[in-house]
């Protein structure tokens, strides 16, 4: 479990290709202390298990399944990206509670200054609107946002200062494909009503 807040960026110095799936090894611009082999690191909001690592780099596993619904298998030696260690008991909930399990993939559609920030357009798959709410949150690429305004395949974000010079949302730019995982309690309530056990008359009633 994660928060969506990046602790820092780090840069992909190994990129192995094994048909569908890939192992990354993975040096973080802050050194992680303790890094455990077996743990959880998000990387641009994918949840990834240590394989192994050494006091510098640490390298990860992605499955077909994991790449085939995310964008890591366009990633490349050089790449900078997001990272996020796994949230520990007592630790503050800076961000929102994000499993790091992407749903879909957002493409940045415009992006409009606003003062200091920018607000960020972003489309994705009208299949996930009804887990897209107007002050809901969002995860992109990692990151714990707050969704401005959204529509049955759009939604904006307010992106702060010190988000952009956090993480790679800096390098966004129209057409920039970015992983999307909606809020966790959305999905619980939408599978809910699937599968009938919460009615649209109950919640009317209540």
């Amino acid at each position: 479990m994660f928060t969506g807040i990046i602790q820092c960026t780090g840069t992909l110095t190994g990129v192995v290709r094994t048909g569908d799936e890939r192992r990354f090894t993975v040096r973080p611009a802050n050194p992680f202390a303790d890094v455990r082999d077996g743990e959880s690191i998000a990387l641009n909001g994918v949840c990834l298990s240590v394989e192994s690592h050494t006091p510098r780099e640490y390298v990860v596993y992605a499955s077909a399944e994991t790449v085939g619904r995310s964008t890591l298998g366009s990633l490349t030696i050089g790449d900078e990206v997001n990272l996020e260690r796994a949230l520990a008991l007592g630790d503050r909930l800076g961000g929102h509670l994000v499993s790091g399990h992407v749903d879909c993939i957002a493409h940045v559609r415009r992006i409009i200054s606003a003062g200091s920030s920018v607000k960020v357009e972003l489309t994705y798959p009208a299949a996930y609107a009804p887990e897209v709410i107007c002050k809901g949150s969002v995860c992109l690429d990692g990151i714990s946002l707050t969704i401005n305004d959204c529509g049955r395949d759009a939604l904006q974000v307010n992106v702060i200062p010190d988000t952009q010079k956090r993480t790679t949302m800096r390098h966004w730019r129209p057409g920039t494909a970015v992983n999307m995982e909606t809020d966790v309690i959305g999905k619980y309530v939408r599978r809910l009503f699937q599968c009938g056990v919460v009615r649209n008359g109950d919640m009317a009633a209540s």
